[in-house]
């Protein structure tokens, strides 16, 4: 039958919307209607503690950091749950000639936008006066769009302002770091410069170490790779001071030296 049709629909509306321990306690009742009485025999009875609760929550909650939509839509979830508990008057008169529901609803959205601008933080404190300042004033809707295009110009300007800090610091670190570097080492950014001084070995011939550490002069090291080890037959330094220790023990108090050219000290 359609009717049977339609009301396992909105049963199915009805149970999705609802949490899960709620679900549990309908799921066996027979028609949506049942379902209705159920809850509103719960639920639709103002609880004066739950009340109390909503209204101090309200008045705690702030803004604290977090955005303005954010802000916004956990100040509409209270609203909306104070509204629920909260009977509203309505006009009983015929055709309803005196306004007063009109009255009540703009009562209602003015006291939220005094309560939204109440939680923003001291931050906001121009766009807050500037909103109060309007004549009339503006409604909760013109007051949000106000607070968040408020919010999208500072994050821009922020923004440029980080920016121009972060350069600014590369800048001078780039600067100062050549600068160290060049005091230091003698060159800028990893390349050598026209005033560079290079050190040049008058043994081998080649640049970027004197006659004292050039291997080809003094021996290559265990370590060095076999590619550049050109004269095999060139003592190695720990060689030498074994050999020059075993000749000055055979020679006794001679200062005659194991090598040419080279002192007991050498």
């Amino acid at each position: 039958m359609p009717w049977l049709r339609c009301d396992a629909m909105i049963k199915g509306w009805l149970t999705t919307a609802m949490e899960k321990e709620i679900r549990v306690s309908v799921k066996y009742a027979n028609t949506a209607e049942e379902i209705w009485k159920d809850l509103r025999e719960r639920f639709g009875k103002e609880s004066a503690p739950r009340a109390y609760e909503l209204k101090q929550l309200l008045s705690t909650t702030r803004h604290d950091g977090a955005s303005i939509s954010a802000y916004y839509t956990k100040l509409r979830g209270i609203w909306d749950e104070i509204g629920s508990v909260f009977s509203i008057p309505k006009c009983s008169c015929a055709g309803c000639g005196c306004g007063i529901s009109k009255k009540l609803g703009e009562l209602k959205d003015k006291e939220r936008l005094y309560e939204f601008l109440l939680g923003l933080d001291s931050d906001f404190s121009t766009i807050k006066t500037q909103i109060l300042a309007m004549k009339p004033i503006p409604t909760l809707d013109e007051a949000y769009h106000l607070v968040a295009e408020d919010e999208q110009q500072r994050a821009v300007s922020e923004g440029r302002k980080t920016n121009t800090e972060t350069a600014a610091f590369q800048a001078f670190m780039r600067r100062d770091g050549a600068t160290n570097g060049q005091s230091r080492t003698g060159s800028r950014n990893g390349k050598r410069t026209t005033n560079d001084k290079v050190e040049h070995c008058d043994f081998c011939g080649k640049d970027g170490h004197n006659r004292d550490g050039c291997f080809k002069c003094i021996g290559y090291p265990e370590w060095w790779p076999g590619k550049g080890k050109t004269d095999k037959g060139r003592v190695k330094v720990a060689y030498v001071e074994t050999e020059q220790n075993s000749m000055i023990g055979k020679q006794g108090d001679s200062e005659q030296s194991p090598i040419t050219g080279l002192s007991n000290d050498q």
